[in-house]
């Protein structure tokens, strides 16, 4: 149980409180609520270029690196397409810098040409590193438009084209700040062993005056739904030809959601994991695979992938795939496995709320989702899962006619 008080400031800052008697540290979070999906289509990667740019300096604290290390702490970020998240890590004596430091660059991030012009060369950098150079790098530039039609999630978290962030002015950057860096859109949580009215009081000193702002937000397309076998082959320089077989499935917030979880657990997780004992090491279909779902806030995707064992066709690995799915959907999963599951399930989740870094993120997501008390509800969720909810949701979800097959082949030279 994740006990938290929740308060919101007159500016529209959300704050929630975790009192953690078990650690001398203090985590200190803030969640925007803004990612990939909120760019415009000819200014994409803004939101993880603006990610680095957080970290170029305030009007009053030009090295956050220096100024947490000195308060002997870390800081960092991540970018996803739903959120950027922002956290410090402090002892607790030193919370209040870290609270001044993020209230600072909130409300006076130093935006500069030479600030843009190192950071930006920074990102291209990664993307040529990570989707260039590095194999199968440039994945989600290929599932992305073979899958989204309507919604902003084609887009990968480091952008479309890389010429988005090669051209972005600094006009650009700013007005991306005014718009979704402001209080109105913001939501800081603290977990340290400190009683929550001692937070809110130096919140209030920090933040309070920091105007709400008015974020801006596109109208973000409803996804239409898939009634058409979609296929797409691309060829790279890559060790081994890889397949991916891919469906939408439901939106983080549905009850079909935690469906599509277990499944992917039941196919995907670890040695005992469907398609590792039947196709990589029964039948030998695949060298590795793996099955995931993206658990995105809007619809999102589950992926099942594989690289192809020598003299292995396409064919072969796309019908293999779906004798595997085709058996999940045949009967319902046995009440003893489901039972593993679930508690493997309840077991990972009460670890990822041991250390009060993982609780503060997570209270930020959860409230975000619309309800920070949702931490403390997951975990029943999967529990009342049944045998009969599965099989049921197999069906509907693994559809022959509604799939979208990617062909990574290897280049021959």
């Amino acid at each position: 149980m994740v006990n938290f008080e929740r308060f919101v400031l007159s500016n529209g800052l959300r704050l929630l409180v975790h009192p953690d008697p078990t650690t001398p540290m203090a985590t200190v979070c803030v969640t925007y609520n803004t990612g990939t999906k909120n760019e415009d289509a000819d200014k994409t990667g803004f939101a993880h270029l603006f990610e680095h740019l957080m970290f170029s300096g305030s009007k009053n604290a030009p090295n956050f690196d220096d100024i947490i290390q000195n308060a002997g702490g870390e800081n960092n970020a991540f970018t996803n397409q739903d959120m950027t998240v922002y956290y410090d890590i402090v002892p607790l004596d030193n919370l209040e810098t870290a609270l001044w430091i993020e209230a600072d660059r909130m409300h006076q991030l130093k935006l500069t040409q030479k600030s843009l012009n190192r950071e930006r060369k920074v990102v291209v950098e990664e993307f040529k590193e990570t989707c260039v150079d590095e194999p199968y790098g440039d994945i989600w530039h290929h599932i992305g438009p073979l899958l989204y039609k309507d919604h902003t999630y084609s887009v990968p978290t480091i952008g479309k084209d890389i010429s988005h962030v090669e051209n972005a002015e600094l006009s650009d950057i700013e007005s991306f700040y005014r718009n979704f860096y402001c209080p109105s859109n913001a939501i800081l949580t603290v977990s340290a062993n400190v009683a929550p009215a001692e937070v809110l009081k130096l919140v209030e000193k920090y933040f309070g005056d920091i105007p709400a702002g008015k974020p801006v937000f596109k109208d973000i397309p409803k996804e239409r739904e898939q009634h058409e076998i979609r296929r797409a082959t691309v060829e790279s320089k890559v060790p081994t030809p890889a397949i991916f077989m891919i469906f939408h499935c439901a939106a983080r917030k549905t009850e079909d959601y935690y469906f599509d979880e277990v499944l992917s657990d039941i196919l995907g997780e670890g040695d005992s994991a469907l398609i590792y004992k039947r196709l990589v090491k029964d039948k030998e279909i695949f060298s590795e695979a793996d099955v995931y779902i993206t658990g995105t806030i809007d619809p999102g995707l589950f992926i099942l992938e594989g690289k192809l064992n020598e003299n292995i066709s396409f064919e072969t690995a796309e019908a293999a795939l779906w004798d595997l799915l085709d058996d999940i959907k045949s009967k319902p999963l046995d009440e003893k496995e489901l039972t593993r599951l679930q508690n493997r399930i309840e077991h990972n989740l009460e670890f990822a709320e041991v250390t009060a870094f993982h609780k503060a993120v997570n209270l930020g997501y959860y409230e975000l989702l619309g309800n920070a008390n949702w931490i403390n509800e997951e975990g029943q969720r999967y529990r009342e899962i049944t045998v009969e909810d599965l099989y049921k949701r197999a069906k509907d979800l693994f559809s022959k006619e509604r799939v979208s097959l990617l062909y990574y082949k290897a280049k021959t030279e």
